[in-house]
């Protein structure tokens, strides 16, 4: 009998283990990119709690352990913007991406007026790409983040997330 992954709103008590998550999750799209900078690997503990309290942050857990997260605002043009979705790797490919992304889209629309959603992923991340089109978004544009990593900009309209729950 196993356990089974629950998603649910994040607390302040799970920002030590999100950011430790990230830690560990993030190391993966370093290596693809050979940049160790990137902003999943040089956010302090305390921006962690800080988007934990401010912003909609959802987190995948199996049992007590948090096993995935996500994050989620609202930008002044009404767009959703989300960020960070990370799981476990021993546990990816489980779908549980996706059940994190579709709690955020949600969220974001229901609760917070989202109108679009709009993420980022480097471009040589084509696993993440393939989550992305899969849930419904379509590329928009290109960017380079700070860390200087070039992004691809997908987005969708925020209606279209009920369609992909």
């Amino acid at each position: 009998m196993g356990m089974s992954v629950t998603i649910s709103v994040a607390t302040e008590q799970d920002a030590e283990q999100i950011f430790k998550l990230q830690y560990l999750c993030f190391q993966s799209e370093a290596a693809l990119y050979g940049n160790y900078r990137i902003d999943p690997l040089v956010q302090s503990l305390d921006s962690v709690r800080q988007e934990v309290g401010a912003d909609c942050v959802f987190v995948a857990r199996l049992g007590e352990e948090v096993v995935g997260s996500v994050r989620g605002k609202v930008t002044e043009d009404q767009a959703a913007a989300i960020g960070k979705l990370c799981v476990h790797p021993r546990l990816q490919g489980h779908g549980i991406g996706a059940r994190l992304l579709r709690a955020a889209e949600a969220a974001l629309a229901e609760e917070r007026g989202a109108k679009t959603f709009r993420l980022f992923t480097g471009h040589r991340s084509e696993g993440n790409l393939r989550l992305y089109r899969r849930s419904g978004y379509e590329a928009v544009g290109r960017s380079r983040g700070a860390d200087g990593v070039e992004l691809i900009v997908l987005e969708k309209p925020a209606g279209a997330f009920v369609q992909t729950a």
